[in-house]
């Protein structure tokens, strides 16, 4: 059963209190992330109030307990999908060190369903400030994990769209290029793989004034120790070592 928890400020704290992992979160930081430099002169009285108001949301020995000058929530056998995503990625990346690729692959996968949109929606912008990029990181690191697997297991046909789309929505993250090179590449479309690093070494070069990274660079020497690069009328080749 959902429970409606309110106004943002509510969702704001419950948030901040999971996040820290059983930790105590003083007065002054939950001060912060509910109204960033400029908490009011009465702060601590309305999150209080806002504590009072959660506590009553909870059952299943969930408790928000005043701890000194700040708050800490202990979830007792209550579920946390943050949670249950890392602990799936850590079986994930065991499984991958025990060469056990396809239960790899399964774990990453159970872990990317957990999400369903966004991540921290209805808090305040201070609070996804301060957690969202880190969150987010590490839903891509998955993410790149579990591609990594499929692609070991020789999936690579099912992954082009895929990386297709992501490459596009993250056209400077090396790594998602450099596996979209090796799908293209295994599914007998070598063209396509070195037209892709060579679009990334442009990106990489107008747009950072970089060279491209470790990733790229060893898809592209992976490609040619597979098979010849093909010869492309009117184009010269690129060739990177490391």
């Amino acid at each position: 059963m959902e429970a409606s928890l309110g106004g943002c400020k509510q969702r704001t704290i419950l948030a901040t209190l999971l996040l820290a992992d059983g930790w105590v979160v003083s007065d002054a930081d939950l001060g912060s992330v509910l109204w960033e430099r400029k908490p009011p002169a009465t702060y601590q009285a309305q999150i209080y109030t806002y504590a009072s108001r959660l506590r009553g949301h909870f059952g299943n020995g969930v408790t928000i307990t005043r701890c000194g000058r700040g708050y800490r929530i202990e979830r007792a056998g209550a579920r946390f999908d943050l949670e249950d995503f890392y602990r799936l990625s850590k079986e994930g990346q065991t499984l991958m060190g025990a060469g056990d690729v396809a239960g790899a692959a399964a774990r990453f996968r159970t872990a990317l369903d957990l999400w369903s949109g966004p991540t921290l929606t209805g808090v305040t912008d201070a609070l996804i400030d301060n957690e969202r990029s880190r969150i987010d990181l590490a839903r891509m690191e998955v993410l790149e994990s579990r591609i990594e697997a499929e692609l070991r297991l020789g999936r690579h046909h099912a992954l082009v769209g895929e990386l297709s789309q992501l490459v596009a929505a993250h056209p400077l993250r090396e790594t998602f290029r450099a596996k979209l090179m090796i799908a293209l590449h295994r599914s007998d479309r070598q063209a396509e793989a070195f037209d892709t690093f060579r679009e990334g070494c442009r990106l990489l070069r107008d747009q950072l004034g970089v060279d491209p990274g470790p990733a790229l660079r060893g898809a592209h020497q992976t490609i040619l120790e597979e098979g010849l690069e093909p010869a492309l009328p009117g184009r010269g080749g690129l060739m990177v070592t490391a």
